[in-house]
């Protein structure tokens, strides 16, 4: 199927040079007799990079053939991510340059969603939170339960994050996994 420049608003996916692309940002400018050109800034989702482009006029561009799958995160062996989908139980090795900084998001039988172009993996999306168990947090310093006072919390994933004074090693965490920030404590 293909696009034309028009329809390359924010958020839609295409293929560029054989490479899916999202668009991150449209600017349509209308000139006259000659059309209009549109420059947009797209993100690659295979390697994340950024590109500036100006396309102009009629041009043609093919929409990117993007499929999601559920699937559940079982293990990495420290150089790759096993998943399965849960339907089929087909499993799929990933790599963890692809996988990136969702690691630190993911304990073993979370649910995840992994994005396919031309039935290969290229990104990992996780939900928009996931709880965390706090492994390791300083214990306050008595009498100061200020919320605005911050001190690290070592997470069951092993990474790092900013908590309130108040979060003790055992709590588990909501964190949103589009900033790595603490959203609140969650109930037991």
């Amino acid at each position: 199927m293909s696009l034309s420049i028009t329809e390359l608003k924010k958020g839609v996916l295409f293929q560029y040079e054989g490479e899916p692309f999202r668009v991150v940002d449209y600017n349509q400018k209308v000139m006259g007799r000659g059309g209009s050109i549109v420059n947009v800034r797209i993100k690659s989702l295979i390697d994340g990079k950024v590109l500036e482009k100006t396309f102009k006029g009629n041009e043609q561009l093919d929409s990117a053939d993007v499929s999601n799958q559920a699937v559940q995160y079982l293990y990495s062996d420290g150089t790759n991510y096993f998943f399965m989908n849960q339907d089929t139980f087909h499993q799929f090795e990933v790599s963890s340059d692809l996988v990136g900084e969702c690691a630190g998001f993911m304990k073993e039988g979370d649910n995840v969603q992994l994005q396919f172009f031309n039935d290969q993996p290229i990104s990992v999306e996780l939900p928009k939170n996931v709880p965390l168990k706090v492994t390791y947090a300083e214990d306050a310093v008595k009498g100061d339960t200020s919320s605005s006072i911050t001190k690290d919390a070592t997470l069951e994933t092993g990474i790092t994050i900013k908590v309130p004074a108040f979060i003790k090693t055992g709590d588990v965490l909501s964190v949103d996994t589009s900033t790595g920030a603490y959203r609140e404590r969650v109930k037991k």
